[in-house]
Parts: structure tokens; C-alpha cells; sequence
């Protein structure tokens, strides 16, 4: 049955249109696709629809294992996170981990503005708010704008990787696995590394 809105018959088209320039332009790419993916990369990014990893690094389906969530988070006690990381490092056996966060995040502006109203004893009352306490104490504790935000979360977020079980385990049997911070600048289309990586022992 086909679909009625309009929105979605436009996804749907574009598809089609997709995989028929791919196919015409690398015959047997998808049936190549189908036997199984080795992504050497790993990437935690954030959830906002202005950053698709894919096109920002003009990569193909199949070189980028990915997660992405609100204001690119990598929680400790967060299973999802931690599922794909351990499946991606121990199974996939990708090379390098990137935590990519962006400016213009609306997860960290509202963080930011948040941050002057945090109270240590009150839980905070929904998903959205507990998913970004951490980062909301962030701000709170850094007292800077948003933009010098957005890069010291992808620095807390570098160290939470480093110390995950899955890391450590990797680099104590001495894998080759590296853990990235990069900031994507929305108005330039340009990646930035803060230069904060980290090899292992």
C-alpha cells in the first residue's frame, strides 16, 4: 500500500531513486552490503538531525558503526551505550572510537540555561532532564557559554569512554583502539579534533 503523506512518500522516493544510482553506479554494492559490515570506526554522536555522520564524512553504508542520542552522551551506568561499545569493540573489532558533538546543540543550550536553576537534593522529572543531568552539572560547574560547553562535554564524554570496562579490557590485552573528541561547527560544515585522544597504555 502506498503511502498517502507526502512526507514519507518523499523519504520513500528519494530511496528508491537512491539505490537505483548506486546500483547503476557500483553494480552488486548492496547484494556486496548484505554478506556483512567491518567498520574500522565507532561513532557517538548526537541525535540532532543536522548531523548524519554518514554524509558529514562523505562516508558509504557499512563504514561507520554508530549511536547517536541527545547532546552525545556516553552514560557509565547507560546498557545501550554500553551494548553497542562492547559489540563494536569486541566483535566488530572497530579501530577508533569518536565522541562528535556539535555546536548549535540544543541539548547543551538548554543545559546551559538550566544550569543556573540546579538543585543537588530535587530528581529531575523526566527522561529528557535526567538523560542530560550530567551534562546540566556541567555547565553548572563550568560557567562558560555554550560553545566552550559543547567541547567540554565531548571531553567528559572522551574520559567516561577511557574508563568503560570495554576500553580498558581492550587495551589491557593490547589492542589497538582509540578513543576521539571532535566538534562538528554547523556553520563552517567542518570537523574540528580537540585533539584529546586517547591510545591506551
Amino acid at each position: 500500500m502506498a503511502t498517502e503523506d507526502p512526507i514519507l512518500a518523499r523519504l520513500l522516493a528519494n530511496n528508491a531513486q537512491w539505490a537505483n544510482d548506486v546500483e547503476t553506479a557500483e553494480p552488486g554494492f548492496f547484494a556486496k552490503c548484505a554478506e556483512g559490515q567491518s567498520p574500522k570506526v565507532l561513532w557517538i554522536g548526537c541525535a540532532d538531525s543536522r548531523v548524519p555522520e554518514s554524509v558529514l564524512t562523505a562516508c558509504r553504508p557499512g563504514d561507520i558503526f554508530v549511536h547517536r542520542n541527545i547532546a552525545n552522551q556516553f552514560h557509565p551506568t547507560d546498557e545501550n551505550a554500553l551494548a553497542v561499545l562492547a559489540y563494536a569493540v569486541d566483535e566488530l573489532r572497530v579501530s577508533h572510537v569518536i565522541i562528535a558533538g556539535h555546536t548549535q546543540c540544543g541539548g547543551a543550550a538548554a543545559c546551559h540555561a538550566a544550569a543556573a536553576a540546579i538543585d543537588d537534593d530535587v530528581e529531575p522529572a523526566t527522561p529528557l532532564a535526567r538523560w542530560l543531568a550530567p551534562l546540566t552539572a556541567l555547565a553548572r560547574d563550568l560557567r562558560s557559554d555554550v560553545r566552550t560547553l559543547v567541547e567540554a562535554n565531548v571531553r567528559a564524554q572522551v574520559a567516561n569512554l577511557a574508563a568503560a570496562q570495554t576500553i580498558r579490557d581492550a587495551w589491557a590485552a593490547g589492542r589497538s583502539v582509540a578513543v576521539h573528541g571532535w566538534v562538528y561547527d554547523i556553520e563552517k560544515g567542518r570537523i574540528r579534533d580537540l585533539g584529546v585522544s586517547l591510545y591506551g597504555a
